[in-house]
């Protein structure tokens, strides 16, 4: 079966070596900027395209290879995949669902603590020699406890679970909201659904965990940002397309939010103009950033990576892949 594969070899080489080897030459790796005709010239006959999860495949690619049968995502997301285009050609798209939901779950409550203890400040306060400097402004001004927070969940899948089981043995109270309430993980956890105006009037920290879709897009705007509680915190462990910046940095700014913990900030990579990165210096001090790493463990890009790979020889022998995410 011919592959072609917008990504990176060495990172298939670490994490899955025994399916690399076997693919041989069916397998062709091309850069994830790489424009149409590179790719289509590496492998014209391409049955199936492992993608990089921020690489797009757009419906020009999906036409140009005629004998496209399915398309994986490397990773949870396929919003840079042309759903739509695929569907219409009969070509599966899948993603990597729940494989890499705990460790990005981590990485959110890292981002909270990390808020929440001043984690930054504190280290180059010590660095600096004001360790004691430090220590004393904390005595005076106080930090908040994880346990004592109202942590709400915008969106409910493997990620927001995953979190939301993560969270309530810390004391939090947890509540959340999606399309559909699922009754059975607020009676396993002991977590609360809201709508999503209640879940920002009430919660002290939003964590965002939903998929890119045309109605999420850019939903975290001025008005979603000024229905937050005042002091709250903004975390962004799942895409940066769901964030108006602008909107974002003028909350910042303004002291309403007391700050936000991004492992996600759109477009990617990032440039020098975000205004994200160019806040005055007390709001920039309020902002937590990681660079998109919250699914990248070790263990997760081993689960994607077989889980891509059992696609494929599903796809051999005739049978349906998991984790179909256009309808087909």
């Amino acid at each position: 079966m011919k592959i072609l594969a917008i990504s990176d070899r060495a990172k298939y080489e670490r994490m899955d070596p025994e399916d690399l080897k076997a693919a041989g030459d069916s397998i062709v790796f091309v850069p994830i900027d790489a424009s149409v005709a590179d790719a289509v010239s590496a492998q014209p006959d391409a049955e199936v395209i492992l993608a990089d999860a921020i690489s797009p495949v757009s419906a020009e690619l999906i036409a140009a290879l005629p004998k496209l049968r399915m398309i994986c995502s490397e990773g949870v997301a396929y919003n840079k995949i042309d759903c739509a285009a695929a569907a219409g050609r009969g070509v599966y798209v899948t993603n990597g669902a729940g494989m890499n939901a705990g460790a990005v779950a981590e990485q959110a409550i890292l981002l909270m603590l990390g808020l929440l203890r001043k984690v930054t400040w504190g280290d180059c306060a010590v660095r600096a020699g004001k360790q004691i400097e430090a220590k004393n402004m904390v005595f005076a001004n106080g930090e908040d406890d994880l346990m004592d927070m109202t942590v709400g969940i915008v969106g409910l899948g493997a990620i927001g679970k995953a979190l939301a089981a993560r969270l309530v043995p810390f004391g939090c109270r947890v509540i959340y909201t999606s399309r559909h309430r699922k009754k059975d993980a607020e009676d396993e956890l002991g977590i609360e659904w809201l709508g999503l105006l209640d879940l920002l009037v009430q919660s002290d920290i939003v964590s965002l965990n939903c998929a890119v879709t045309p109605e999420t897009t850019g939903m975290v705007n001025d008005g979603f940002l000024a229905a937050m509680k005042s002091g709250s915190y903004l975390i962004n462990t799942a895409r940066g397309d769901l964030v108006n910046n602008e909107a974002l940095a003028r909350a910042l700014e303004s002291g309403h939010l007391a700050g936000a913990g991004l492992d996600t900030v759109a477009p990617e990579p990032v440039t020098s103009d975000n205004p994200l990165l160019n806040l005055s210096d007390r709001a920039a001090g309020c902002v937590l950033f990681s660079p998109h790493v919250g699914g990248i463990t070790t263990g997760s890009l081993r689960r994607l990576q077989r889980h891509m790979w059992a696609n494929v020889h599903a796809l051999e022998r005739g049978e349906r892949p998991t984790c179909v995410v256009n309808g087909i």
